[in-house]
């Protein structure tokens, strides 16, 4: 038996928002929580560390919460850190349960044992993945075909690189909602990165690829500059503009109407 990774006061594996959502949508986000479980004790990283783009993806938890309030669709959020387990790796990817991350050692990371790595996927990585195939499994027997969208954020500098990309489209096959997407918003005045910071093509897309590329869902991995949500004001902007752009692309796909 593997031991219990998770203690009493520890969050839940994956959060659900709105389980019960109308819209044919599926919000995910990977890499939402700067979570640790207690009994790692901080993964022996400085507390400094735990608060920056290595840990989670900042603001893009809070987009995809305003987003499914304004869709009404579900949202399964991941509970902990991805230095904890990425939820958007394949278990094995050397990024999965990264020793280093961006130059910051990661000291628990390090020499882990065969259960020790079989417990983060047990009982962190595979509850989030179970809850979306479920829900999905949902979705499929009252005949709803969703859109499937997994929202992350990038940082503004990348080894010493200023993205100029305000937003991006990561996609590979499917450009069902990825093209009319960058249409609307580089319409819009915004830099749009297509497969850009990162592409959809590099198979690092765990959640997309077992999840939507597998169903034959439309979907799209988004990816929004940190610098632009980390406030309020700019959570609330990207989230009316966002919804925006995509409520006409869902409605064409699915034949949803947005709620007047």
């Amino acid at each position: 038996m593997t031991d219990r990774l998770l203690q009493p006061g520890d969050p839940a594996p994956v959060r659900v928002v709105n389980a019960e959502g109308r819209a044919p949508l599926l919000l995910v986000c990977d890499h939402a929580s700067d979570a640790i479980p207690r009994r790692l004790d901080g993964l022996g990283v400085e507390p400094r560390d735990l608060q920056a783009h290595i840990a989670y993806d900042i603001g893009a938890a809070a987009v995809a919460e305003r987003l499914a309030a304004r869709f009404d669709a579900p949202l399964m959020l991941s509970g902990f850190s991805r230095l904890v387990i990425d939820c958007n790796r394949t278990p094995g990817d050397p990024t999965s349960i990264p020793p280093v991350s961006d130059g910051v050692p990661i000291p628990a990371n390090q020499d882990l044992s065969a259960d020790a790595l079989r417990a983060r996927v047990e009982q962190l990585f595979a509850p989030y993945h179970v809850a979306i195939a479920e829900k999905l499994d949902r979705l499929a027997s009252r005949g709803v075909v969703p859109c499937f969208i997994a929202v992350h954020s990038f940082t503004p500098l990348f080894a010493g690189f200023r993205r100029p990309w305000q937003i991006g489209a990561l996609w590979n096959q499917d450009g069902r909602i990825a093209l009319p997407l960058i249409d609307a918003l580089s319409r819009a005045g915004l830099c749009v990165g297509d497969n850009q910071p990162y592409s959809g093509r590099d198979g690092h897309g765990h959640t997309l690829r077992t999840h939507a590329e597998s169903r034959d869902l439309p979907h799209l991995t988004l990816e929004i500059r940190q610098d632009l949500i980390n406030h309020p004001t700019g959570i609330a902007a990207w989230t009316g503009m966002l919804f925006d752009a995509f409520a006409p692309i869902v409605g064409a796909l699915t034949g949803w109407r947005a709620p007047t």
